[in-house]
């Protein structure tokens, strides 16, 4: 396949790229016609009330981020200087951040081959070990990647034995489903992601769930800059300005009703591309695990090299080519320079996932013409 001309050059296919449905408009006249603008508000109030609903929380928080979220849980939870917090290697550095904000060390844990997830012999293992040594973790923080649930039940029982809180990522999963049930609404807390590039957006925000109304009530007075009740500014602890807007409150609600829809239309995307790949040597994909239903928010595919005849990084750039954005995985956080010296857990799943593992274009705007513009440059590499 010949390069482009810039003439005749198609428009960029990006990776996952926001996806309004012209509901979010209704909302969002709504906080100009109230002049609600800042922070708080009615639109906030409901969105999370209808978020809780839709995941099956007891309670919800609407913040800035999801990377809000995970500290304001943390700090709940006690962590600081000198703990432990494991976390899934494979991941985006936002899941571990937070812990090394308050002083903490991140324990990275390998994946496991069937969900690409946090691997549950290796927590039980580490936890294990660590009781021995008398020094529990901190907390566990499960990443659900790519669309898909971790493997709950064996990582929540042996935390709750230990009494170690568990953090669910759900950032990536929403719309996913463990044993029938939300990812992130199983451990003491939740959080999720609404950046410009999940199933749906606020264009920045995010979300914590849980079951315990305290730890809510405290992430929402910390999310406030932490004012005490009282008629001046007062303060008995530090706070953090992590509340969402109205306005982006209002956005959510709107790409929250079509939720179904963009996870439909994600799996059919799957679906396009498994058909028109499938039977090209040395291309995988991403598993679904047998306990629960994957969004498949990106498709992921795995390149062997000597099959294919070509490596996952020469696709990627003969898709860049084409002016297509393809991906990387995640890079694991037990390579990341800014992580080096932290202890880790096995690595090598991870890290082969990431040698072999890049992700496709997957907006849910995208045409079938779309797709297979994607498909013909990798079936082309393939026939070399």
């Amino acid at each position: 396949m010949s390069s482009m001309t810039a003439a005749t050059r198609l428009p960029r296919l990006y990776l996952s790229p926001p996806h309004m449905s012209g509901r979010e408009q209704q909302y969002v006249q709504q906080v100009f016609d109230s002049n609600w603008i800042a922070p708080l508000g009615p639109q906030v109030d409901a969105f999370e009330a209808e978020f809780a609903a839709a995941v099956g929380a007891r309670h919800a928080l609407a913040l800035s981020s999801g990377t809000a979220a995970l500290h304001l849980a943390l700090i709940h939870l006690g962590v600081g200087p000198g703990d432990e917090v494991l976390v899934s290697t494979l991941t985006f550095s936002a899941s571990a951040n937070p812990v090394v904000y308050l002083g903490a060390r991140p324990v990275f844990i390998d994946s496991e081959h069937t969900s690409w997830n946090l691997d549950p012999a290796l927590v039980v293992e580490t936890i294990e070990r660590k009781a021995r040594g008398g020094r529990l973790p901190k907390a566990v923080i499960p990443v659900h990647l790519y669309g898909q649930s971790a493997d709950l039940d064996p990582i929540l029982e042996v935390c709750g034995r230990y009494e170690i809180p568990v953090i669910e990522d759900a950032a990536e999963a929403l719309g996913a489903t463990y044993q029938g049930r939300s990812p992130g609404t199983l451990g003491q807390a939740g959080i999720y992601s609404f950046n410009g590039n999940k199933i749906i957006t606020t264009s920045g925000g995010g979300m914590l769930v849980s079951a315990d109304g305290e730890l809510i009530a405290h992430a929402r007075k910390l999310a406030q800059q932490a004012r005490d009740p009282a008629p001046h500014y007062q303060h008995s602890e530090i706070g953090y300005n992590y509340r969402l807007s109205n306005v982006l409150a209002g956005i959510g609600r709107g790409q929250l009703e079509i939720l179904a829809e963009r996870v439909r239309r994600k799996q059919e995307i799957f679906a396009a591309y498994r058909q028109l790949l499938g039977d090209l040597p040395g291309i995988a994909f991403m598993p679904e695990a047998p306990w629960g239903r994957s969004t498949r928010w990106l498709t992921v595919i795995t390149v062997d090299p000597a099959q294919f005849g070509a490596t996952r990084e020469d696709i990627r750039l003969a898709l860049e080519a084409e002016n297509i954005e393809s991906r990387p995985l995640w890079k694991p956080m037990h390579l990341q320079p800014v992580f080096q010296g932290c202890e880790v857990v096995g690595g090598s799943v991870a890290e082969a996932l990431f040698r072999d593992g890049l992700c496709l274009p997957s907006g849910t705007a995208m045409t079938e013409s779309d797709i297979e513009r994607v498909a013909d440059v990798l079936r082309t590499m393939g026939r070399r």
